[in-house]
Parts: structure tokens; C-alpha cells; sequence
């Protein structure tokens, strides 16, 4: 039996994260799609289209090799109006505080020709997210004073 279109999607969606194509990433969303976050104690509001572009665009900056690797995937038909992809994926990064290492879980609500996602919700590794970000700003910080000392120093010869 051939892939369904939704699955299909998701699959080159994971592909288009792998290459970190940004433009790609969102031309799989509906422009009215919403990205919510989960679990709810992260208190975070759902992103739009917009935003998820932006901070898609600044962790292409930050993450070098970034990988994602598609541990589990079930597909949802049984509304064939509201076809859905859950995907457990495991991501991998090289950063300027190491290495980047998380899981998600993805629940992705498809149109009905399964070709546009209209609603995200994911799921992420929080006690990972909370102990790695501060790390990569103070990093990420380091790199620009040293960046800005090496401008300093090459302006002052």
C-alpha cells in the first residue's frame, strides 16, 4: 500500500528540518497553521506561521548539523476530513555550548488532501530545554566578545 499524502508530508517535512530549509519547513504549513507547546507548564502561547519562521530562522544560526531521526510514527485516518501524524523524533545538533540532544513528540493535523498542516502540537524534552539554553547563551555570548576582541584588535593594527 502507498504512503498516504499526510504521511508522505510529514516525511518531507523531517527532510526539509534535516537540511534546515527553512522556506521549505513552512511551505508545509497552512498559513493559518499554529504551532502549540506542550506540556502546558511551559506556559508558552501557540506560535504563528511568522514567528515559527523567525525562530526557525535564528536556530539555523546556532545549530550546526542538525539532525532528526524519526524514532516512531502513527497515522491517524479514521476522520478522513482531519487525517493526523504523531512522530516521536530524536534531534541532534553540534552548538557553541556541545552537543544539542532532545526528543519531541509531534501530533500534526493535516487538510484534508493531507498536503498542508493546519495545527502542531509538540511535546518537548523541558528538563533537557532548561538545563541547555543557558548554557548555549553564556557560550553563544563568549563567541561574540571573542568576535568582537578579534574585530577590535585586527581594526587597531
Amino acid at each position: 500500500m502507498p504512503d498516504s499524502s499526510q504521511k508522505r508530508t510529514a516525511l518531507a517535512l523531517v527532510d526539509a528540518f534535516n537540511r534546515m530549509d527553512v522556506p521549505a519547513i513552512i511551505a508545509f504549513r497552512d498559513p493559518a497553521c499554529l504551532r502549540h507547546f506542550y506540556p502546558t507548564a511551559m506556559a508558552q502561547l501557540p506560535q504563528d506561521t511568522r514567528s515559527y519562521a523567525q525562530s526557525l530562522t535564528s536556530l539555523h544560526a546556532i545549530f550546526r548539523n542538525f539532525s532528526l531521526t524519526i524514532d516512531e510514527l502513527i497515522e491517524d485516518s479514521s476522520n478522513p476530513t482531519r487525517p493526523r501524524i504523531c512522530m516521536w523524533l530524536s534531534a541532534k545538533a553540534d552548538t557553541a555550548a556541545g552537543k544539542y540532544v532532545n526528543e519531541y513528540v509531534w501530533l500534526l493535523d493535516f487538510n484534508e488532501t493531507g498536503e498542508k498542516i493546519v495545527r502542531t502540537k509538540e511535546f518537548s524534552d523541558n528538563l533537557m530545554a532548561r538545563d541547555f539554553f543557558p548554557k548555549l547563551r553564556e557560550a553563544m555570548g563568549k563567541e561574540r566578545e571573542r568576535k568582537a576582541a578579534e574585530k577590535a584588535q585586527a581594526i587597531g593594527m
